[in-house]
């Protein structure tokens, strides 16, 4: 499967996704949503946010523009609230998937679709 199937399929086409992307480790997206684009310092922060989470708690996030407010961070995950919308980010062994969700989607609905996504290509190698 390419990585573009996993973002349209497993992330947006869930419905409860509107934007997400997948970034490799060592930088450079691999997979992204129609229109959703991160400039480079946001993908240079991203790629490194899991190595120094305290970044995200004392900046917050950005991504596409958009700043969200962190309220969790640690070495796979970190969450991101702006008003009712939000941001998931987490490491797998070679990628970073960065999600994005918006009302009526709850937190929860999200990341539980993201962190199953990363656990899945975890597993598989990825």
């Amino acid at each position: 499967m390419s990585w573009q199937t996993y973002v349209d399929s497993n992330l947006v086409g869930t419905g409860k996704i509107s934007r997400a992307a997948i970034l490799g480790q060592q930088g450079g997206v691999w997979a992204a949503s129609s229109g959703y684009n991160l400039a480079a310092d946001e993908q240079a922060f991203l790629t490194k946010v899991h190595a120094n989470p305290e970044s995200a708690q004392a900046n917050g996030i950005r991504a596409a523009g958009e700043k969200y407010m962190c309220i969790r961070a640690d070495d796979r995950s970190v969450y991101g609230k702006k008003g009712s919308s939000g941001i998931i980010v987490v490491k797998t062994k070679q990628g970073i998937l960065v999600a994005e969700y918006v009302d009526p989607t709850q937190p929860g609905e999200a990341t539980k679709i993201v962190e199953e996504l990363a656990d899945y290509l975890i597993g598989v190698g990825f």
